[in-house]
């Protein structure tokens, strides 16, 4: 009996030390989520934050940072920009077409260079038939007579963009943009990117 009674009291305290180790675990995330909203902006869309990679910065903001962002940096050394939504809010999907139009002009300023990556929702990179993830300043963008540029996210090339064809998987996606050694206007807050708009 007292052999039972040991067994049960020891599954017991099993049971209450993995218990215990999913609600911290829980209670970090929604801590860390909460801390890295507090900290960041979001703009058309684009969330971002300026505030990673800072000496100084509390546990829970440097954890925020290496949980959501692909990179931590200090801003001067690359700026990063992540959604998951289109300009009217709703879920980016592979089932739609898309397009990120860049006024003339208007490209992220930086003193290095910038990019468009695509992955699934949890952030890994999906395949797609023409082996691109990503588009950038080095990719030989197609600017339109008035010099503004667009890049096509969809699942199926643009008839006459193919060079501005960033394909997107069947469902549901997301998209980080890195600028890297911003210029002053995304150090100073007063650049935003365009949002992502659905084409109809």
């Amino acid at each position: 009996m007292a052999n039972i009674l040991a067994f049960l009291s020891d599954s017991h305290m099993v049971q209450a030390v993995i218990i215990g180790a999913v609600m911290a675990f829980l209670t970090a995330v929604i801590l860390m989520n909460t801390v890295f909203k507090a900290n960041s902006t979001t703009v058309n869309g684009w969330n971002t934050t300026l505030k990673c990679g800072q000496p100084g910065n509390g546990i829970l903001l440097r954890a925020a940072c290496a949980k959501t962002l692909p990179g931590v940096n200090l801003a001067e050394e690359a700026a990063y920009w992540t959604t998951t939504v289109d300009s009217t809010g709703r879920a980016l999907n592979g089932r739609h077409k898309y397009a990120l139009h860049f006024p003339a002009g208007q490209l992220p300023p930086n003193n290095a260079f910038w990019s468009l990556t695509m992955t699934d929702v949890a952030g890994f990179m999906v395949h797609n038939p023409i082996d691109r993830s990503s588009l950038g300043d080095r990719s030989g963008l197609a600017p339109d007579a008035g010099g503004s540029i667009d890049i096509y996210i969809q699942s199926s090339a643009p008839a006459g963009h193919e060079s501005n064809w960033l394909p997107a998987p069947a469902g549901g996606f997301k998209l980080t943009l890195r600028a890297y050694l911003p210029g002053r206007a995304i150090l100073n807050g007063q650049y935003h990117l365009p949002p992502v708009s659905k084409v109809q």
